[in-house]
């Protein structure tokens, strides 16, 4: 192992004794913040984790550069974790391996083929999943697919990857490996395994009966707020801890991570360092996504056109604070069931204070751009089939329709990494206050246009947005719902 400036925390094991026993697809921010370091404070304490190291996999071109750099740093980063008012600085060395796979999948799907690989792990992001928007089935038409159905034995993308490697599997007799979402989809194993087994029927139906036979994939519920890592952030790092690194990462001090123990083979014991795993994780994923995700993503849109730039200092705003402790209170915290161990009133409470720790610097274009919006639509569907307000999501809906637009409102332009991003700007143009124009979209919104009492109230919220601001849409919904039988939280 290299040599490491003093004051800075190193790897308990020697990261050259470490082999690989896991395959990661997707090796941005987030993986290094969470699973790679979860496994890397596994093999501190047990050298027989030490066979579980992570051979790390990006599949975009733009992602090429971080292999590049890890490669030359052997495959060692540094993760800051952060709190208001303290910091914890360490090495992690749990990656053992680096594969760029955006041009040929070869050296991945060799990797793969090793039989100590037990796992194929993901953090691609839904869109990686190439599912069909309205359906979150796998897209037969999605150009990847199309692809990887006409050249199967070089596939792109990640479900390509995974059909092609069980193939290459039975077809040398070998165990099927588990594969492992980390991706904060809903019923991420589920969506997986369905997409995975649509592929591979398309290909070779016995190829798909065997995966649905000898492969798993478990459901995971992932959380730890990482976000985009600043130039003055690596500048800092090198400033007080003397260590030059092209890829740090920084993140909160909070972690959650919750696995369904249901494993082709054998795993980690992840338990060992905090994670839980249990027999069903819907309850704990329902609860973040309903109550982190679904938050985060209303705080983001109306901070964003109101003209903020970070989650804390969105928070820092009386109103949006008060209408995110409503928001989960009255509206998405009722459709969350009962989660074993869990108080959800002081859940939501964590979560204020987690957005507005000023440590994390995360930025609401972050949030924007990585947050899938079924975050707000499938609460908005679970309340209109109970029917149920949705005064509160509605807003956070109408603020993501109008920041499609392109700009916030001060006339500063909006960023929209979207697939159906031009499509969304047209519309949003061609519509102004009146949200027909884009709930319309089907692949998007399915039905929910057909539904008169949602399309008026997001068409209420969207008019007042236009005609008054964020801001005063916001004063005025807070101040009508604050009243005295209102669900208190501590917001202090």
């Amino acid at each position: 192992m290299r040599t490491l400036p003093a004051g800075l925390g190193v790897p308990g094991y020697d990261p050259a004794t470490v082999t690989a026993g896991i395959v990661h697809l997707g090796l941005g921010n987030f993986h290094r913040a969470h699973m790679a370091r979860y496994t890397d404070r596994l093999m501190a304490v047990s050298a027989e984790a030490r066979r579980w190291g992570i051979v790390g996999a990006t599949l975009l071109p733009q992602d090429a550069p971080t292999i590049a750099a890890l490669a030359e740093q052997d495959g060692l980063y540094t993760l800051v974790e952060r709190d208001d008012g303290e910091e914890h600085a360490t090495v992690v060395g749990s990656l053992t391996g680096l594969i760029d796979a955006s041009t040929s999948s070869v050296a991945l799907l060799a990797a793969i083929d090793r039989p100590e690989i037990r796992i194929v792990s993901l953090t691609v992001t839904e869109h990686g999943y190439c599912l069909d928007r309205a359906t979150k089935t796998l897209d037969l038409a999605h150009p990847l697919i199309v692809r990887d159905l006409a050249g199967p034995e070089a596939p792109a993308s990640a479900v390509g990857v995974l059909v092609e490697a069980y193939r290459r599997r039975r077809a040398i007799g070998g165990r099927a490996f588990t594969a492992l979402s980390c991706d904060n989809i809903q019923h991420n194993g589920t969506v997986l395994r369905d997409a995975v087994l649509t592929l591979a029927r398309q290909r070779d139906p016995e190829l798909a009966a065997w995966i649905a036979a000898a492969a798993r994939f478990p459901a995971t519920m992932v959380d730890r707020i990482t976000p985009v890592t600043r130039d003055a952030d690596a500048a800092d790092l090198e400033a007080r801890y003397g260590v030059a690194d092209a890829r740090p990462v920084f993140c909160e001090r909070f972690t959650q991570w919750v696995i369904e123990d249901d494993f082709a083979d054998c795993r980690p014991a992840w338990e060992a360092v905090g994670a839980q795993c249990v027999a069903d994780v819907a309850p704990y994923e329902k609860m973040k996504l309903r109550l982190l995700n679904a938050s985060h993503l209303a705080i983001a849109g109306l901070g964003r056109l109101i003209g903020y730039t970070l989650v804390d200092e969105a928070m820092r705003d009386p109103a949006l604070r008060c209408y995110m402790a409503l928001l989960m209170a009255l509206e998405t915290a009722p459709t969350v069931p009962p989660v074993p161990g869990i108080d959800l009133a002081e859940y939501q409470a964590t979560l204020i204070k987690r957005f507005a720790n000023p440590a994390i610097r995360d930025t609401l274009e972050r949030v924007n751009t990585d947050a899938p919006l079924n975050y707000l639509l499938d609460p908005i569907r679970d309340r209109l089939a109970r029917d149920q307000s949705i005064d509160l999501l509605a807003l956070a809906l109408a603020a993501w329709l109008r920041r499609v637009r392109g700009s916030d409102e001060g006339g500063q332009p909006t960023e929209i990494h979207h697939p159906l991003a031009p499509l969304l700007r047209e519309r949003a143009i061609a519509g102004g206050s009146d949200p027909r124009a884009l709930l319309s979209i089907r692949p998007m919104f399915g039905d929910l246009v057909e539904h008169a009492a949602f399309v008026t109230t997001v068409g209420v919220h969207l008019k007042s947005l236009y005609a008054s601001g964020a801001s005063r849409t916001l004063e005025g919904i807070v101040g009508l719902l604050d009243g005295d039988d209102t669900p208190r939280l501590d917001l202090r």
